[in-house]
């Protein structure tokens, strides 16, 4: 009996001391692309998809800010685009899965987003993927649950952002996915 109350005194200290960590999709490891795209990003947008276009989507409204600053953040870092060029783009992020764990060991979230940079002039469709990610976190990272699962958030965010980096590094702008109208 008494062994128990001190291993469950020794666990409460232990779950007691962690800190969750905080929501933070900020992609560490984005450097200069080799392929610069001859646009100049004006704005950003990322919010949610219809809900006809989404998958689970198990986030709030806090989700999309943050994600913005890390998209931001990861696109001005990578110099992907280049400023005062003729051509002006958006780009709009739709977030069309964000499935987070409920209960594991390891935890896995798996996130979706639809890209589109779209030409400010002529509103022709120079890129749009779906980019689909996960953020794996082992039990053996923190011995709490809900740190595991936002660092499996945050995991699987940074993951969607850098893919899109490199995704859209390769993209060829001159190819519309769709002509928008001429001038």
């Amino acid at each position: 009996m008494r062994q128990l109350k001190l291993l469950i005194l020794a666990l409460t200290l232990v779950t007691g001391c962690t800190q969750i960590p905080p929501v933070d999709f900020m992609v560490q490891d984005v450097g200069p692309v080799s392929n610069r795209k001859d646009a100049e990003l004006k704005s950003i947008t990322v919010g949610f998809a219809p809900q006809e276009q989404q998958k689970t989507v198990q986030a709030d409204a806090s989700i999309p800010p943050v994600w913005k600053e890390a998209l931001t953040d990861a696109i001005n870092r990578s110099l992907i685009f280049k400023d005062d060029q003729e051509t002006k783009v958006n780009l709009s992020v739709r977030v069309v899965e964000f499935d987070v764990p409920e209960v594991g060991i390891t935890m896995t979230t798996k996130v979706g987003a639809i890209y589109e940079v779209i030409d400010r002039s002529s509103g022709a469709l120079l890129f749009s993927d779906l980019i689909e990610s996960e953020g794996v976190v082992p039990g053996d990272y923190a011995f709490v649950g809900m740190v595991r699962a936002v660092e499996s958030w945050n995991r699987g965010v940074r993951n969607n952002i850098a893919q899109f980096i490199l995704r859209l590094e390769d993209a060829d702008f001159s190819k519309p996915v769709f002509l928008g109208q001429s001038e």
